[in-house]
């Protein structure tokens, strides 16, 4: 079975940086098929929210709070998407998750990380 683990969180200081992987695993999925590749977030008392999306081919997008100062990417040999953060701010603490779409309709999921934004 497709399994996405996610590893890279922890406490971080105010505009400092942090990067986040989510690695692939399976026998009968690759994250190099035609879907979507997305990172998403939820912090404390809110809803989930998308922070980054990533189609197999296109333009990408990114939440109006983050864009600027966070990249995703994604090196299909190794079947890892990475969320580079970047000038992080307390709004941002919240636990992250991986999602991969592929085919359209069918996800999967992280584990989820969270990350802690304080001085």
């Amino acid at each position: 079975q497709v399994q996405l683990v996610e590893s890279g969180g922890g406490l971080v200081q105010p505009g400092g940086s942090l990067r986040l992987s989510c690695a692939a695993s399976g026998s009968i999925f690759s994250i190099t098929a035609l879907g979507w590749y997305r990172w998403y977030r939820q912090g404390p008392g809110k809803q989930r929210e998308v922070v980054a999306a990533m189609p197999r081919s296109g333009t990408i997008y990114y939440a109006d709070s983050v864009k600027g100062r966070f990249t995703i990417s994604r090196d299909n040999a190794k079947n890892t998407v990475f969320l580079q953060m970047n000038s992080v701010k307390p709004e941002d603490t919240a636990v992250y998750y991986c999602n991969i779409e592929s085919p359209p309709g069918t996800n999967y999921w992280g584990q989820g990380t969270p990350i802690t934004v304080s001085s």
